[in-house]
């Protein structure tokens, strides 16, 4: 969440929104977004829906759902995936922003 919340503006620049997707309940949620001065939406998923419709591991012996990252265009393809193998398997941004960057290259051509 931090490096997300550290690059929020270069997200921004490229006229992408994060939103992340949390299996907390919403007022947890809430409490978590707000002590952590977080600038990007946040959605409590305690019943896993959003998880189960992009395909978002839950395992409980790996400490619950598996981080996954996912980049969904204006169309609603999506465009970029990973699927964490563990809870620290996280993409650094340069990688989601190449992939932003390589998604407006594409719709200016």
């Amino acid at each position: 969440m931090a490096q997300l919340r550290q690059d929020y503006a270069e997200f921004s620049r490229r006229g992408a929104e994060v939103i992340a997707v949390g299996p907390e309940g919403p007022e947890e949620f809430r409490h978590y977004w707000e002590a952590n001065a977080i600038p990007f939406v946040g959605l409590a998923d305690p019943t896993h829906s959003v998880a189960r419709v992009y395909g978002q591991e839950v395992n409980l012996l790996k400490l619950g759902r598996m981080p996954a990252l996912i980049v969904v265009d204006g169309e609603g393809y999506i465009r970029h995936r990973h699927y964490a193998s563990w809870m620290g398997d996280i993409p650094p941004n340069s990688e989601v922003l190449g992939s932003l960057d390589r998604l407006l290259a594409a719709s200016v051509s």
